[in-house]
């Protein structure tokens, strides 16, 4: 089995890499196209900002990679992000994967504090991914923006307004949380990522 976590200039890759290693899952970071292809899994983590992020893979030609990827791909939070159409973030167009459309919280929305800090709820589970995960079940979260709910949500939860906490299409998977940061729930979820 081989894991690879893709080098792009986001965060939040090392803490990934130790929580796989948590788990007894070994995984390698690179942004070698060759090396990414022939990986049985692919974490597409990130902390940063959509426009810089997707314009360092438009300049690497990853995201054409990414896009035609066949095996599990899971995109964190960033990740998840970029792979959605659109982003409020700088007005970019992303990597088109999913449909939903990802926007800035609001004080519109009665939201007080943005971003959104802390342990959240994931709720309305839909997916292997959250195979022996209890619904409501706690997750931490970091972020300012959030991807609507749409065809492909598979998780929910609610910070002023209901948003995705989860998407899937295809082999392509994205959580919102951070599941490196969510204790043993973070764990499983990257368990039963890995054993799909």
């Amino acid at each position: 089995m081989k894991t690879v976590i893709i080098q792009y200039n986001a965060g939040n890759i090392q803490s990934v890499l130790y929580a796989l290693e948590r788990i007894g899952c070994t995984a390698e970071v690179t942004d070698n196209p060759e090396q990414i292809l022939q990986a049985d899994k692919v974490i597409f983590p990130g902390v940063g900002e959509a426009s810089t992020a997707m314009n360092y893979l438009r300049n690497r030609n990853l995201d054409q990679l990414i896009i035609h990827l066949k095996q599990p791909v899971l995109g964190i939070c960033l990740g998840m992000q970029l792979m959605c159409k659109h982003s409020e973030e700088n007005n970019t167009d992303c990597l088109g994967i999913f449909e939903e459309k990802v926007c800035k919280f609001s004080p519109a929305d009665g939201i007080n504090k943005i971003p959104q800090i802390g342990w959240n709820t994931i709720e309305e589970l839909k997916s292997p991914i959250f195979k022996n995960i209890k619904d409501a079940s706690f997750c931490y979260y970091v972020h300012s923006y959030y991807a609507s709910l749409g065809e492909h949500t598979i998780a929910t939860t609610q910070y002023g307004i209901r948003y995705s906490a989860a998407l899937h299409k295809d082999n392509f998977y994205g959580v919102q949380f951070h599941p490196e940061k969510s204790a043993e729930t973070g764990e499983q979820i990257l368990r039963n990522f890995i054993a799909l």
